[in-house]
C-alpha cells in the first residue's frame, strides 16, 4: 500500500525544472473532426500567428462565461464556415501542457457530424489526415500526445 509522505519531495520534484505555478492558465477547446474515411482535420496554423506553420486541431480560446462546447461552435463557424451542434461534440480527452508565457489546458472533442463545406476562413490551410500519418506533421507540443490517443481511437 502506498501512503503520502509529505517529507518524501513528492511535492517538489517539479520545481527543480522551473517553477511555473505562477503562469496564467489560458482554456482553449480542441475537435477532431472526422470524416467518413476515419481522417481527421488539422489546420495549418496561419503566417503572424504564434507557432505559425505547425497543424494543429482546429479549435480555439474559451471566452470568458462560455463553455468549451459552446466555445467550439462558434469558432468551427469562424474559422472553417462550418455549423456544429453540441450535442454531436463527444469529449475523448484533454491536454496540459506549460508554455513559455501560459499554461495550456484544452479539452479535446470528437465531432462526425456537421453542415457545411469546410473551408479555411481565416487564410489557414486545412487537409485531411489518416490518424496513423498524424505523427509525421510538425504540432505544437500541446497537441502532440493526442496523436496516438486518435491513432488508437479510430
Amino acid at each position: 500500500m502506498t501512503e503520502y509522505a509529505p517529507d518524501s519531495g513528492c511535492l517538489q520534484a517539479g520545481l527543480g525544472r522551473g517553477d511555473k505555478t505562477n503562469l496564467p492558465i489560458v482554456l482553449v477547446a480542441a475537435v477532431a473532426l472526422v470524416d467518413m474515411d476515419s481522417r481527421v482535420l488539422v489546420a495549418q496554423r496561419p503566417p503572424g500567428k504564434s507557432m505559425a506553420g505547425l497543424w494543429e486541431f482546429p479549435g480555439g480560446k474559451v471566452a470568458s462565461g462560455e463553455t468549451p462546447e459552446s466555445a467550439l461552435v462558434r469558432e468551427l463557424a469562424e474559422e472553417l464556415g462550418i455549423d456544429v451542434t453540441e450535442s454531436c461534440l463527444a469529449p475523448i480527452a484533454f491536454a496540459s501542457h506549460s508554455y513559455a508565457d501560459f499554461h495550456l489546458l484544452m479539452p479535446v472533442f470528437a465531432c462526425r457530424v456537421w453542415r457545411g463545406e469546410i473551408v479555411g476562413r481565416e487564410g489557414q490551410a486545412v487537409r485531411w489526415v489518416r490518424p496513423v500519418r498524424l505523427a509525421d506533421l510538425d504540432m505544437p507540443p500541446a497537441d502532440r500526445p493526442l496523436v496516438a490517443l486518435l491513432r488508437d481511437l479510430l
